[in-house]
């Protein structure tokens, strides 16, 4: 049983278990090597013996307690019927997609179906991930999908999908509720195919201002988890709404969540005492220190045990591991946190 696991049953090691975000990734020759291979990115995504491939990597090379699913958020609007694609220097591109057209562009019977290669992925995975490793699949929020599809690319602000959301608000709430139901039935589908924990990431969270929180944020991850809860209803969920700050309390208590993982501004002596005690917490060392890595690193590893104050918790970091890091300061991050009791 992983300590990952261990930890959602009460049972707790006495040192945090450790994955990374973005744990597969370009800070890898081996990931840069099967990426060369591929037309696309997407095509890697959908390519399950590929994908299934970079998944495992990082478990080749690194004591760690899970291995997370190789895929992308966007692969749901995709599904959909949006095209997506990603530019190296300009990051993910959607097509044009409104809120008064969307349904008659985009086809919510067919996610499933269209996001096979991903569940083949998960079994090839499942047949080499071993027992005592946890398997984290995971999605997009609702609302950070959301600002992407309408958005038609990544942005600072997301002003030209937040004005449609302002100006036609029940259409963008019938338009979440469209993707709660397709987000619940790609993580539900996971769990049927092999995963055991998932991880819900709402990296945009802290764009939805406070008089929508509520609405936008914490009601369709709500209806989301009860959704996979009614099939699934022991499976952990890890929620990641990036930089919501104290809005986390009422995420924690309300959304069902079983764990948050916590974004590097975020006090984790805060965090820790304020913060529903029945969840698990994840996070939250800035990327950048493990590119910078030394005692500063080391000392962060010990400093982030401190302020969790005994509490259970997964290490991890605020966000993705950036392409840049040194493999041997992920090395001496997790030859650290192992020594810590």
């Amino acid at each position: 049983m992983s300590t990952i696991l261990n930890l959602f049953q009460d049972q707790y090691p006495s040192s945090p278990p450790l994955w990374f975000m973005r744990q597969a990734g370009r800070y890898l020759p081996e990931y840069r090597d099967v990426r060369k291979i591929c037309q696309s990115f997407l095509d890697l995504c959908y390519t399950p013996d590929l994908a299934a491939k970079v998944t495992l990597q990082p478990l080749d090379r690194f004591d760690l307690d899970a291995a997370i699913l190789f895929s992308d958020i966007l692969v749901v609007p995709h599904a959909l019927g949006q095209h997506v694609s990603f530019e190296e220097t300009k990051g993910p591109l959607l097509s044009s997609l409104s809120l008064s057209s969307y349904q008659e562009s985009l086809n919510f019977e067919q996610i499933t179906q269209n996001l096979k290669p991903t569940y083949e992925t998960i079994e090839l995975v499942k047949e080499k991930l071993p027992s005592t490793t946890a398997f984290i699949g995971f999605a997009g929020a609702p609302w950070t999908l959301a600002l992407y599809m309408l958005e038609g690319q990544g942005s600072r602000d997301f002003a030209k999908a937040k004005q449609q959301a302002f100006e036609q608000e029940d259409k963008f709430t019938q338009f979440l509720d469209k993707l709660v139901e397709a987000v619940s039935s790609h993580l539900i589908a996971q769990v049927t195919y092999g995963v055991n924990v998932l991880q819900l990431f709402d990296t945009w969270a802290g764009l939805c201002p406070a008089t929508h929180f509520e609405k936008w944020i914490l009601q369709p991850t709500s209806k989301l988890i009860t959704l996979i809860k009614k099939s699934y209803p022991h499976v952990p969920i890890i929620g990641f709404p990036k930089g919501i700050g104290q809005n986390l309390v009422d995420y924690g208590r309300f959304s069902g969540v079983s764990a948050l993982s916590l974004d590097a501004v975020t006090p984790l002596s805060w965090a820790a005492k304020v913060l529903p005690q029945e969840l698990v917490l994840q996070g939250n060392m800035d990327p950048v220190m493990l590119v910078s890595g030394g005692y500063a690193l080391e000392n962060t590893v010990q400093v982030i045990h401190e302020q969790m104050n005994k509490r259970p918790y997964i290490f991890n970091l605020g966000h993705g591991i950036l392409p840049r890091t040194p493999i041997k300061n992920v090395e001496d991050c997790i030859k650290w946190v192992r020594r810590l009791r």
